[in-house]
């Protein structure tokens, strides 16, 4: 397995990608990568320079731990919030995966001692009904979903905002065209890639990812990767 991460301002949170890309992804990266080199000189330099778009979806995903360890992550450093979420998880030492039953049935001071805040815990439990009652899908239910469908289930969830669920369609579901026109990591990275002086409007980064349709999760990508740290001239792949 291999780290990566969301480089945003605002997301530190590791997401585990597999290592290579399963056969039958495989050829609709390529076709990504073709297409939008094609666009754009300064796109595909970037392309050429920098980790590659890989994201693909990852098996065993269960939607409630994955947003419950997002809302955890929320407006906190990677370390801080990773050892918070460790805390948590100490909390149901024999479960391997979280229950939303004995979520809801752990009282909120448990919670509270392990790090989260009012509104966190109050959210993640929100979260866990919202699970049972089935507002919050299965992933089977959200591979037959559209991006659009899901979004709007999601974001019934109380600290769940559009954001987040797009963070869930790029990272864990592999969803080929996500463009997260609020992220302030994608806009600064726009910027920088394509010379603005200042940050594009949500609006504006809509109207630009138009040519980009049906991969513009790979151009997020590469907008987050324009904001890494050049890497050693042996590490780039």
């Amino acid at each position: 397995m291999q780290r990566r991460f969301a480089a945003n301002d605002f997301f530190a949170r590791e997401f585990v990608v597999t290592n290579g890309t399963p056969a039958k992804v495989r050829p609709m990266h390529e076709e990504a990568h073709r297409h939008l080199a094609s666009t754009d000189k300064r796109l595909a330099a970037l392309m050429a320079a920098s980790r590659r778009y890989d994201l693909v979806p990852q098996n065993g995903m269960r939607p409630f731990d994955a947003l419950a360890e997002s809302i955890a992550y929320q407006q906190l450093s990677g370390k801080a919030a990773a050892t918070i979420w460790k805390r948590v998880r100490a909390l149901f030492p024999k479960c391997k995966f979280l229950d939303p039953k004995l979520v809801l049935e752990t009282p909120d001071e448990k919670f509270r001692a392990a790090g989260l805040s009012r509104s966190k815990v109050a959210a993640i439990k929100d979260l866990a009904a919202k699970t049972l009652d089935r507002t919050v899908p299965s992933a089977r239910q959200l591979a037959k979903m559209t991006d659009e469908e899901i979004i709007e289930r999601l974001i019934q969830v109380r600290g769940i905002g559009r954001w987040t669920a797009e963070m869930l369609l790029l990272f864990e579901l592999g969803r080929p065209d996500v463009w997260p026109v609020h992220d302030y990591g994608v806009r600064k990275g726009f910027a920088k890639i394509f010379g603005k002086r200042k940050l594009p409007t949500p609006k504006q980064m809509f109207r630009q990812g138009e040519k980009w349709r049906p991969y513009r999760s790979a151009v997020a990508w590469y907008c987050w990767r324009a904001l890494d740290k050049p890497a050693p001239a042996g590490d780039r792949r």
